[in-house]
């Protein structure tokens, strides 16, 4: 068989593949998208192809109701914030992509996993095309002691990793980067759209194949994505993405993607000189060192999956020296802010449309609930008059464009975590008070609109 190099254009937004250059992906309508690539392709004839077909055997059907289950299938990692991101554990056979900016603490928390799945007495492999065993080691001392079931390989040569896998057979492979594996018949060079293609796809194939659970790490772009095209996230089973600050202590691994489990859930860890530490408690976490008699900062309740967490807004809202007012927002969507500030200008004749505004989420958390809109409006009401939220008050609740405060899922869940944190009142929507069981030890206040909740002030 004769092999052909041709020039081939993929699109690195979707996969697209196409045989000339296109502004627009005419899959993922991006624009500027397409990069050109060299690839072999192996000619045979009719002949052989239908030779091939005849005698390869013809799968067949199985009944659903024949296929098996055992409760063996997941694997605890004895790690419990990224069991719960996981769904409960590591599915046997599945291929989990972790993805995050450079220094997040991916390596990091795959290094721990590998040390808690080793002290359990499973085979590990670590394979690594960025660092030398020496680094690895000393990576490995400072997280603590390993045992020998724990196989480090530093290789990138696709077709060897693949011969150590099987040689091997591990329970668990950790491919620490996808970016660095490269197949020698495909002739791009390593972390383009065809090589990561092409190694997904052999990892892939060897995770169904042999039921190894296999973690691989992917580099992001500058906008916060998996660098290759997006084909790679709907080939893997689960995609985790760590969030925060590089120079901050926290850390949170939130699942994207989740075939086994829900993608709501988030992890919390703190970097430490030992490596992350998890953070059972978060709500008492993000709420440390909150200022105590200062106006613009309210308590809210946020719901990440079946977890509830305390966290607090900030705003600060001052006459402006330019002609055009200033708005700045972190940790929440830029665009909601300004919607609610339209509201209250409309509604309740707030003149605020002369002032500067700025709206932190405290802690670096980046949450885009509706629940959080009422906190955003008294945080910005309390700024502007001045006028100081007791601390001891709570308050959850989506807000429309009409003022009026809508239900929010989960209310008693929120409502009982305000409790177990110490909070006297909980400020919240009146529809949801229909029906819910009281909560003893906290008073709830239930309201309509948006100038009912800002009279409480």
């Amino acid at each position: 068989m004769a092999k052909k190099i041709t020039t081939v254009f993929f699109c690195q937004e979707c996969g697209h593949e196409s045989a000339k250059w296109m502004g627009q992906c005419p899959a993922c309508k991006k624009w500027n998208t397409f990069v050109e690539e060299k690839v072999s392709v192996t000619g045979s004839g009719m002949g052989g192809a239908s030779k091939t077909a005849a005698v390869r055997e013809m799968p067949k059907p199985v009944e659903i109701g024949t296929i098996s289950l055992n409760d063996g299938e997941r694997v605890t990692t004895g790690i419990e914030e990224l069991d719960r991101v996981l769904g409960g554990g590591i599915m046997q056979g599945s291929l989990i992509l972790v993805g995050g900016d450079p220094g997040i603490g991916k390596s990091t928390l795959l290094l721990q996993t590998c040390r808690q799945l080793s002290l359990m007495g499973k085979k590990v492999l670590y394979i690594s095309g960025e660092e030398s065993l020496k680094q690895i080691k000393l990576r490995a001392m400072r997280i603590g002691e390993f045992r020998d079931n724990m196989l480090l390989l530093c290789e990138t040569n696709l077709g060897l990793v693949e011969e150590a896998i099987q040689r091997t057979n591990p329970e668990i492979v950790i491919i620490d980067s996808i970016q660095t594996m490269y197949q020698e018949e495909v002739s791009s060079a390593p972390g383009s759209v065809s090589q990561v293609r092409e190694a997904t796809n052999v990892f892939l194939q060897l995770a169904k194949k042999l039921g190894i659970s296999i973690f691989i790490v992917g580099h992001v772009t500058k906008e916060g994505t998996v660098a290759g095209p997006r084909v790679l996230e709907h080939m893997v089973d689960t995609v985790l993405y760590f969030e925060g600050d590089r120079y901050a202590s926290y850390r949170i691994l939130r699942g994207v993607k989740n075939r086994f489990g829900s993608t709501n859930e988030i992890g919390v860890f703190e970097m430490r000189k030992e490596g992350l530490v998890e953070v059972k408690n978060p709500s008492e976490y993000m709420l440390s060192g909150k200022p105590v008699g200062a106006s613009g900062s309210v308590v809210v309740c946020s719901v990440e999956g079946t977890r509830p967490i305390l966290i607090e807004i900030q705003a600060l809202v001052c006459h402006t020296n330019f002609g055009i007012p200033r708005r700045q927002t972190t940790g929440t969507d830029f665009n909601r802010v300004n919607l609610l500030m339209a509201v209250l200008e409309k509604r309740l004749g707030l003149q605020i449309g002369d002032c500067d505004a700025y709206v932190n989420i405290a802690g670096g958390m980046k949450m885009n609930e509706p629940a959080i809109d009422l906190g955003i409006i008294m945080a910005i009401v309390s700024s502007f008059r001045n006028r100081v939220i007791d601390e001891k008050t709570l308050v959850f609740g989506e807000v429309g464009l009409s003022g009026e405060v809508r239900a929010v899922t989960m209310a008693a869940q929120r409502v009982r975590e305000a409790k177990k944190l110490g909070y006297d009142v909980v400020i919240m929507p009146r529809v949801n008070l229909e029906g819910m069981e009281p909560v003893k030890g906290i008073k709830v206040i239930g309201v309509g609109g948006i100038g009912e909740a800002i009279d409480l002030i």
